[in-house]
């Protein structure tokens, strides 16, 4: 192995865009995965139109993205009486530059390997090997400690990116009196079925209460025939017992569904959620957990990317897409600083501060705080919401999260590329 390339620990959305872009830029790279083959796993995401922004100028096309989702028109949210709370256009319909999509996980990241895969072939990617540590080698790169099938090896590179996930041993080694995972008491149970999409038709629904709600949105398009589509939905319960915690599984498929009974009196005349529900396939059930943020994504050599960096809630609906934005700002990075420490520094400066105090604000359930102040206001049931909560005051809040997340619309518009084009080689 070249000693003078970046190891990428993890081959998940991160860890594909960052090879992605090390490849678009002239930079050899080796991501180590774990898992022996990749497959597509998981249910729904939205990439924010900062993502597919940078997804564009990675050679996607708009086409590849219709292939794996649909474009957002709409994102809204509904009290418990099935009312209207807030809404606005998104993407291309709110006068964005470029789309927000809500995508299949597992077809989206598949998408991202085939992609590398025709364009820096087969053996980029070492499957079957698991980084567990490393050793700064002061100036003279890392060494990455490498644990698969045939044993344990260590490989010499000049840089380590940790893209390993919530669970990252990267993190682990780097922050080895790190608080456990921190899980607020939020249960959360996840698929997908096959119905009529409500609203525009494409529109991100959340729906409910501060602690109870569902989030759904479609992730295929309309069928003529049918009028029917693939819909992801979440349905969302937020326990007092903290003993909870040890009988909660973290990300686990399910047989029973009898949490439908928490929402079986959620029936309006434009949506029928437990018939939603038990129309399900594969159910899965997680908890909504993430990380206390760190005071550095950075040791020496190495640095962290994606949720090993920042895993937060999924209330903003924007952690695919920080972890796209992450690796362009790190290759970025590269180009002005070299493959060296100091660049990681820059990387670090740049991103640890802000994204922190984004996971800390979706823990406090980001954009669907509109919900908790409308709950605590009248307890969810309204007959005119501005009467509740004026239009301006709805409109500072969300415009006040969509700057945190990096995708208020006059700003994003009107930046420059995060890597000029004149950069590529």
């Amino acid at each position: 192995m070249r000693s003078d390339s970046i190891a990428i620990a993890g081959g998940g959305i991160g860890g594909l865009a960052l090879g992605l872009t090390l490849h678009q830029v002239g930079i050899d790279f080796t991501i180590y995965e774990s898992v022996s083959e990749l497959r597509p796993l998981g249910v729904g995401v939205n990439l924010q139109p900062n993502a597919v922004r940078e997804l564009f100028e990675l050679g996607f096309s708009e086409l590849d993205l219709n292939s794996v989702g649909v474009p957002v028109e709409e994102w809204a949210l509904v009290g418990l009486n099935g009312r209207e709370i807030y809404s606005e256009p998104r993407g291309l319909f709110a006068g964005y530059t470029w789309p927000q999509f809500a995508v299949h996980r597992g077809r989206f990241h598949m998408l991202l390997y085939k992609k590398l895969i025709e364009r820096a072939g087969h053996g980029c990617i070492q499957t079957g090997y698991k980084v567990t540590g490393y050793t700064n080698l002061d100036a003279n790169g890392v060494e990455v400690v490498l644990k698969g099938k045939d044993g344990a090896r260590v490989a010499k590179h000049s840089l380590l990116i940790g893209c390993d996930g919530i669970h990252s041993e990267v993190r682990a080694k780097m922050h080895p009196d790190q608080p456990p995972i921190h899980w607020g008491g939020a249960l959360m149970w996840r698929g997908t079925s096959i119905a009529k999409p409500v609203r525009t038709g494409a529109s991100f629904l959340g729906l409910g209460a501060d602690r109870q709600r569902m989030v759904i949105y479609p992730i295929s398009p309309i069928d003529p025939a049918t009028g029917l589509a693939e819909i992801n939905w979440i349905a969302e319960i937020t326990y007092d017992d903290p003993s909870m915690r040890d009988n909660v599984g973290w990300f686990q498929q399910v047989k029973d569904k009898s949490f439908v009974e928490h929402f079986r009196d959620w029936t309006y005349d434009w949506l029928n959620v437990p018939e939603l529900l038990n129309d399900s396939g594969e159910v899965y059930e997680n908890a909504m957990i993430d990380r206390d943020p760190v005071a550095t994504w950075v040791d020496g050599c190495v640095a962290l990317l994606g949720d090993a960096a920042h895993a937060m809630y999924p209330t903003g609906s924007n952690g695919a897409s920080q972890a796209i934005v992450d690796a362009r700002i790190l290759a970025a990075s590269f180009l002005k600083h070299g493959i060296s420490g100091p660049a990681l520094q820059h990387y670090d400066e740049v991103l640890c501060g802000p994204i922190s105090e984004l996971v800390l604000r979706n823990r406090g359930s980001g954009p669907f705080g509109l919900l908790s102040i409308v709950d605590e206001r009248c307890g969810g049931v309204f007959e005119d919401i501005n009467e509740i909560i004026s239009q301006s005051e709805r409109d500072e809040f969300m415009e006040k999260y969509k700057k945190a997340a990096g995708f208020a619309k006059e700003t994003l518009n009107a930046a420059p590329s995060i890597i000029a084009l004149e950069s590529v080689t």
